[in-house]
């Protein structure tokens, strides 16, 4: 939506927050996220420590960078939940037999126990958040979320907009 301002230039009217997206995908990510964090909290597992042992069970063997891409995380703030994953005897590094600095990462025994523990109760949550919201409605915001995630990351990077930067340097 567009308003004239008192200079004559076309402002641009901020969207309610309301329908901000972000807001919106924080607001969702919280009331799914809520449902499972008590039993994170179980084992001590942080959220993000819990979307690398995920990401670790159902990919074994990956090298860090490639870890960093599935769970979303920054390679520092990676290697930083790895240290202390390892530490606690719930993953491994191996190094690579062709190049030792690469390493890939696998569950341990330890490991795999909590996440063979929490899978009964998550995929309890799944069956609750399925009959509440509805299957098929589920399977679409699924579906939704990874058609939005695919085209957005297909768009060439966002450009700061010239009058922001005149603006900023004001």
């Amino acid at each position: 939506m567009r308003k004239s301002s008192a200079g004559g230039d076309d402002d641009v009217e901020l969207r309610g927050f309301s329908r901000s997206l972000p807001m919106m995908l924080l607001l969702a990510r919280e009331a799914v996220l809520s449902r499972f964090r008590i039993y994170l909290h179980q084992f001590d597992i942080t959220e993000q420590q819990w979307r690398v042992l995920r990401a670790v069970h159902s990919h074994p063997g990956k090298e860090i960078t490639e870890l960093a891409a599935l769970t979303a995380l920054h390679q520092p703030s990676l290697s930083r939940i790895l240290r202390d994953l390892q530490a606690r005897n719930l993953l491994q590094r191996r190094q690579t037999p062709n190049d030792m600095r690469r390493a890939l990462i696998t569950l341990t025994a330890k490991g795999a126990n909590i996440v063979r523990s929490v899978t009964p109760p998550f995929e309890n949550i799944y069956a609750e958040m399925s009959t509440a919201y509805g299957g098929r409605k589920l399977e679409q915001l699924q579906t939704l979320l990874t058609e939005l995630t695919d085209t957005l990351n297909a768009l060439p990077p966002p450009q700061l907009d010239e009058r922001l930067k005149a603006t900023a340097t004001d």
